[in-house]
């Protein structure tokens, strides 16, 4: 798919680009503040951080959205563009919107909770957090497939990963696995080009292996994260719809979840 649509990976990307305007943002005029300190303690600090994740998690899911709405059309034999992708997270905006504000009071009650909590609360608290991303993990393809509130579809991710996968499950088939492999292989390629490079004494050709290295990091991040909205788009078809789209293993679906041991 991702061979088909290389314009998926502009979903990402310009995800990322807004993510760093987004920061600059929030970042810009506290630090322009002369009572910068002031804003960052107490209330002040959780209004700040609240609207920060509220804004990120936006920029995130409405991208995810475009990312996910275009993906569906390639695996319903279609071929999307990266305006029908944006058409389709546009059409949801204010779906979007409320799931993010979802997404962004839970990630405050839970940072709130682990700032108070000794090592072993810390230990639980993390662990709800996973549960929380595990339960959530359809929600896009869910809001972008389906006509339904944002607290309806946490409600309708948490169905469809019970009733295809079971009741209590962890994850299978990990992309994430795939993409530290090769990134492991990249720094076995780079550090000793950078070495040699160091060795040499030319500042050029320093620049330009370390350049190499960071644009290889980039473009693989990219593609695990395109690559991330294609399967979430997959496995969602096969959750609701029971169906193993075209070009993917049906172990790869079907193994995505497995009962916890």
């Amino acid at each position: 798919m991702l061979s088909a649509d290389k314009e998926l990976m502009l979903f990402p990307a310009l995800s990322a680009v807004m993510l760093v305007l987004v920061t600059v943002a929030f970042a810009l005029p506290i630090f322009l503040t002369e009572n910068a300190a002031g804003m960052l303690e107490g209330v002040g600090s959780y209004v700040v951080a609240f609207l920060f994740y509220l804004v990120s998690y936006f920029v995130i899911f409405f991208c995810n959205s475009a990312l996910v709405g275009a993906a569906m059309i390639r695996l319903r034999g279609g071929d999307p563009t990266v305006a029908d992708g944006f058409r389709i997270a546009g059409s949801k905006v204010g779906t979007i919107f409320g799931y993010a504000l979802i997404a962004a009071t839970v990630g405050m009650v839970l940072r709130a909770l682990q700032e108070r909590a000794g090592f072993i609360g810390k230990i639980i608290i993390g662990l709800i957090g996973m549960a929380w991303n595990l339960a959530t993990f359809l929600v896009v393809p869910v809001l972008v497939t389906e006509d339904v509130s944002p607290v309806d579809a946490v409600k309708r991710s948490m169905a469809l990963l019970k009733k295809t996968w079971g009741e209590q499950v962890i994850g299978g088939f990990s992309l994430g696995a795939i993409t530290g492999l090769a990134t492991f292989l990249l720094i076995l390629v780079f550090v000793p080009m950078i070495i040699l490079a160091v060795s040499a004494g030319s500042p050029v050709l320093i620049g330009l292996v370390i350049g190499g290295f960071v644009l290889s990091l980039l473009l693989l991040s990219l593609v695990n994260a395109t690559l991330s909205g294609i399967y979430t788009a997959a496995l969602y078809r096969y959750a609701a719809e029971g169906d193993v789209s075209q070009g993917f293993e049906a172990g790869m679906v079907e193994g995505a979840f497995r009962p916890k041991d």
